[in-house]
């Protein structure tokens, strides 16, 4: 397994999974706007996408996208793992512990001082793979969202 960077040249092979991503949290297929969505975040380099891909050949295992954020009160940046997702005959291959894994070296090697990700409530299956990697539930803060609508 290797794993790279994306760029637009991976549009291609990257949208059909991000669409089952979405679909796995019950959001519409919608191709067209999820590869547009993709290609403006790395056009205008506002994510940064790690892919997993199968060694013999270029077929997608995973990937994970993350967002910059920053930090006031640490005054330093912060990576949030948005997206992970991995090919359901790609599953207990450690696909995800090794993106996982490239994501939290990107955040050091940007000086961040920390990755934040969420999971729906009953994810165990990603719940479990966090806690593996360190990743531990915030007792500090409760997070709150406000929805706006489209």
């Amino acid at each position: 397994m290797r794993i790279v960077q994306a760029t637009l040249e991976h549009l291609d092979l990257l949208t059909p999974m991000f669409i089952k991503y979405r679909e796995f949290y019950g959001e519409l297929p919608l191709p067209d706007s999820s590869r547009k969505f993709l290609e403006n975040r790395l056009k205008r380099k506002e994510s940064v996408i790690y892919m997993a891909l199968a060694d013999e050949e270029d077929r997608l295992l995973g990937y994970c996208q993350l967002y910059p954020s920053f930090s006031s009160l640490s005054l330093k940046r912060v990576w949030i793992l948005n997206d992970i997702y991995v090919a359901e005959d790609a599953r207990r291959q450690l696909v995800a512990d090794r993106l996982l894994q490239t994501a939290k070296k990107m955040a050091k090697d940007t000086n961040a001082i920390r990755l934040r990700v969420a999971t729906s409530e009953n994810n165990l299956a990603a719940q479990k793979t966090y806690e593996s990697i360190g990743f531990r539930e915030d007792t500090v803060f409760k997070n709150y969202t406000l929805e706006l609508g489209d």
